[in-house]
């Protein structure tokens, strides 16, 4: 009992030392953001990195996801006789929930892995320490970079998501399920607030780049300078960045729904 209550303590403690250095890398990062306005070339070529080489897995998962949720839907509202709010209930689902959420899991184990994977190998190969050497901060010209382009990508790429997977509800409820077109979009129309749909899940979206990014660089920067260590701060962004995106989309539609 007694070792068990140890390691509770012992865990405990240190999860709360490594949020507050996480806190602290962030407070150091919002201060170089005027360095890196400058080199903005190095927040372009991380956006490359980030968010383009991760738009071939948002596309098809979105595809599929919409085609998925509009054929359970259409079971299930057809028993009601209200098949004609398909598009609707797809636009409501994908610009409220599933489009911020998924898009956060994704780009969490696409881009947020090998952002922490390239700043692990950077930091156990002494890349940083030798910038430190010549009175380059790593924090600016490495970390903040991939933060902002993670910060950006995500919001970006929920859009993305939510698009694609109204369009392949379409292509399958209109085209092979028999839902008339016009009804389709007019319901969607009508029933889609901008303000308190579109924008808050865009707010939702923004909150989980923010999350994602944070915990992908600030396990890369901190984790052991070893091969074992790199792998396991690579699976802990992983499910961090997970956790984190479902815990704070709870939190976020509760306050806003």
């Amino acid at each position: 009992m007694i070792i068990a209550l140890r390691r509770i303590g012992a865990f405990s403690l240190s999860s709360l030392a490594a949020t507050g250095r996480a806190c602290i890398l962030l407070l150091q990062m919002i201060v170089n953001l005027p360095a890196v306005v400058r080199r903005y070339e190095l927040v372009i070529k991380q956006l490359y990195r980030a968010g383009v080489l991760t738009l071939p897995v948002i596309i098809v998962a979105a595809l599929f996801v919409g085609m998925v949720l509009a054929l359970q839907g259409y079971n299930t509202l057809v028993d009601f006789g209200a098949e004609s709010s398909l598009g609707l209930l797809l636009a409501l689902s994908l610009s409220r929930e599933l489009g911020p959420v998924l898009a956060g899991l994704l780009f969490a184990g696409r881009a947020g892995a090998a952002m922490t994977a390239e700043i692990g190998l950077m930091k156990a190969t002494e890349q940083l320490a030798g910038m430190e050497m010549m009175a380059v901060d790593p924090v600016w010209r490495v970390l903040l970079p991939r933060f902002l382009a993670g910060v950006i990508s995500v919001p970006l790429l929920a859009i993305l998501f939510t698009a694609v997977g109204i369009i392949g509800g379409y292509l399958l409820g209109v085209n092979i399920l028999g839902v008339d077109q016009g009804v389709f979009w007019a319901t969607m129309q009508q029933g889609v607030d901008f303000q308190q749909d579109v924008m808050n899940g865009l707010l939702k979206s923004l909150v989980f780049g923010v999350l994602i990014s944070l915990i992908a660089v600030f396990m890369g920067y901190d984790t052991s300078p070893t091969p074992a260590g790199v792998s396991k701060a690579t699976t802990l962004t992983v499910v961090l960045s997970s956790l984190g995106v479902l815990a704070m989309d709870f939190s976020l539609t509760s306050m806003m729904f």
